[in-house]
């Protein structure tokens, strides 16, 4: 099955707002214009192809994402600052087949490619609706390349499958219970696994996304938790640590809406967590791993757990097994060090 299927079995004919906020696009319409696009893009392009994508998270970047993924296409999301010199080198290693930008990304990287798709003229790729489903579909065939730097040298591209996403967001809602009452404030970039996972789990569980590009704006951070009601949120130790240490009115404010938030992308001192947790005792702070090499997620702490786990990354997500191995690969005991 393509992950885009995955996505949609069950919410494809929703009217429900998957979008809320600034932009809003519903589910049924995502998918059918996710689907026009695709049959587009499978009759221009071809399939197996390369397709950069680089936009801010709005309704452009979930249509183009949407569609490359389904007409069996690899889509390669980038940082929209990223440095002209990194884009050139991942443009050459890749040969991307065409190009989605913002026009303010494509003056600035300058690239003179006339494959170009941009927001104003996105609706003008339509070739009809791409089939929904294909049950001979190949799934492990790469769906996406994801850049991560690393801490030195150029960046690497980690292929994943379209089993690779249908398995770890399926492990992810398992986890987390995610239903279509939940609602997703999204301040995570797409180009990043941990911020896809989220489109991902909601996609496929009926929930909702709210959009917010504008961290550094604490104020609109507490205006849409509680405006638009969120269930959810995600962020990395930064994102917790300024809301708790620079704005005193985040810590006062009372969120009736907000049942969780997730916490990866690094470790974040239980010092930052405990004090969370203190402000907030009715909110379950999830402590979770990942890497881009395991798509998104690999292991989470229980909120009820972590007093007495606390500093742990948790135990495996469901259906994935975690093993600490020395050189050999051979199982490490309890208690026992590697040399």
């Amino acid at each position: 099955m393509n992950a885009f299927d995955y996505f949609f079995e069950k919410t494809a004919s929703l009217e429900k707002k998957f979008l809320v906020g600034k932009e809003e696009i519903s589910f049924n319409e995502l998918n059918r214009s996710s689907l026009e696009l695709a049959s587009w893009l499978n009759k221009e392009v071809g399939h197996d192809k390369h397709i950069i994508l680089i936009s801010v998270n709005n309704v452009f970047f979930l249509v183009s994402y949407l569609a490359i993924i389904k007409s069996g296409n690899i889509c390669i999301p980038l940082d929209p600052s990223i440095e002209k010199e990194n884009f050139s080198y991942i443009s050459e290693l890749t040969d991307p087949a065409m190009l989605f930008f913002t026009r303010d990304i494509a003056r600035r990287l300058d690239t003179g490619s006339e494959r170009i798709i941009f927001p104003d003229t996105l609706s003008e790729y339509k070739s009809g609706v791409m089939k929904q489903a294909e049950s001979e579909f190949d799934r492990e065939k790469c769906a996406e390349i994801i850049f991560t730097s690393g801490s030195t040298g150029k960046p690497k591209g980690v292929m994943i499958s379209h089993k690779n996403l249908i398995a770890n967001t399926e492990s992810i809602i398992k986890y987390l219970k995610l239903t279509q009452d939940d609602r997703m404030l999204v301040v995570l970039p797409f180009y990043y696994c941990y911020g896809l996972s989220l489109l991902h789990t909601h996609l496929r569980a009926g929930g909702s996304v709210v959009f917010n590009n504008s961290f550094i704006f604490i104020g609109g951070i507490i205006r849409d938790l509680l405006e638009q009601k969120c269930t959810g949120f995600a962020g990395v130790p930064s994102h917790y640590q300024i809301l708790l240490r620079k704005s005193d009115s985040f810590r006062q404010s009372e969120f009736p809406d907000l049942k969780y938030v997730t916490q990866a992308g690094g470790k974040l001192a239980p010092i930052f967590i405990d004090e969370f947790r203190e402000s907030f005792p009715e909110i379950k702070f999830f402590v979770m791993y990942g890497q881009t090499e395991a798509t998104a997620r690999l292991s989470y702490l229980p909120p009820d757990m972590y007093d007495e786990k606390k500093g742990s990354m948790g135990k495996g997500i469901p259906d994935v097994e975690l093993r600490v191995v020395d050189e050999n690969g051979v199982d490490i005991k309890p208690g026992k060090q590697a040399k």
